[in-house]
């Protein structure tokens, strides 16, 4: 891994499709690079979105944005990929899951190609599996290789119980942990409100004697898991909660954080699970992630992890990874 560059530094964008503009925006918004390539099949469209971009240049700090190939994604410290096939009427998940690995293999042999160095954070769902292909693909070390995972989805989890509990979410502390997807579970003996435990903080909330809390558990945690089905039915896709996300992970490696964020990295040995991307507390820096983090569940919350790996692991197979 090279030594991130501070004062120039470069990040990648394989797809420039709602997601990957999305977070696109939210990046030169944050200031945190100085150079930003984007690479898509489309041209023409890449060209009018990095013109579109560029002409921000006044308002936001010094970035160049780039509609490039992928020989233009070289020095990169770190390249973000969005990219993926659409499902097509008719088309079974698993064929897509299929058609979207093989899409993988083609984008990772292109970027260990050109930006060998660079942390690939995978965006492209199902995001476990594809981490898992790139890491596969890339025969790179997999602390360098990591997915979005439920970093969106603990940003969901906060926000309501926040709004619930009419905190500013910042001062909630909890994760969604698992698969990003349908057996992802949130870690309710471990959320904390203000450093008291949420299920101590509901009898000292002023609107306790009007809530159920085990109810309320579980309102949240339906709405978590049911937020991008929502969203999707309303406007067709979601992408500005994802790309803020992207932008906060970002964060953590270009600035060498050493931050605890729920990404989806390589499992080891945990619960008796191994060899799985699946989203586990993690320190995020330069060098992509450092460590995991044994978090201590409940009995329901590890048969609940074991689950997600479970589907994972049989999406694995079917697909010959």
């Amino acid at each position: 891994m090279s030594q991130v560059n501070e004062l120039n530094p470069k990040v990648s964008i394989i797809g420039c499709g709602n997601v990957g503009m999305r977070y696109a925006y939210a990046l030169i918004m944050s200031g945190l690079v100085r150079s930003l390539v984007i690479t898509d099949m489309d041209k023409k469209r890449l060209e009018g979105e990095v013109m579109d971009l560029s002409h921000g240049a006044p308002y936001v700090s010094p970035v160049e944005v780039i509609a490039g190939d992928y020989a233009d994604i070289k020095g990169s410290e770190l390249v973000v990929i969005t990219a993926g096939k659409k499902q097509q009427p008719g088309q079974s998940r698993l064929s897509l899951v299929k058609d979207n690995v093989e899409v993988y293999r083609a984008i990772i042999a292109e970027v260990v190609k050109y930006a060998p160095a660079a942390v690939y954070l995978v965006v492209t769902n199902p995001v476990d599996v594809l981490s898992y292909a790139a890491y596969k693909f890339s025969s790179k070390p997999a602390r360098e290789v990591i997915g979005s995972g439920t970093v969106l989805d603990t940003a969901r989890f906060r926000f309501l119980i926040g709004q619930r509990c009419r905190i500013d979410p910042h001062n909630v502390h909890g994760y969604v942990l698992g698969e990003h997807g349908d057996s992802e579970f949130p870690v309710w003996s471990n959320t904390t409100v203000g450093g008291v435990l949420f299920e101590n903080y509901c009898s000292i909330c002023r609107k306790a004697a009007a809530c159920d809390p085990k109810a309320e558990m579980e309102t949240i945690a339906a709405e978590v898991k049911g937020s991008a089905y929502r969203i999707i039915e309303k406007k067709g896709e979601t992408s500005y909660g994802i790309g803020l996300s992207l932008v906060r992970i970002t964060r953590a490696i270009l600035h060498d954080e050493n931050a605890v964020l729920p990404v989806s990295n390589l499992i080891t040995d945990y619960l008796g699970i191994r060899d799985l991307y699946l989203s586990l507390p993690a320190v995020v820096n330069k060098g992509g992630v450092r460590e995991s983090l044994r978090i201590k569940l409940s009995a329901l919350e590890k048969d609940q992890f074991r689950l997600s790996a479970e589907k994972i692991g049989d999406v694995i197979k079917q697909i010959g990874l």
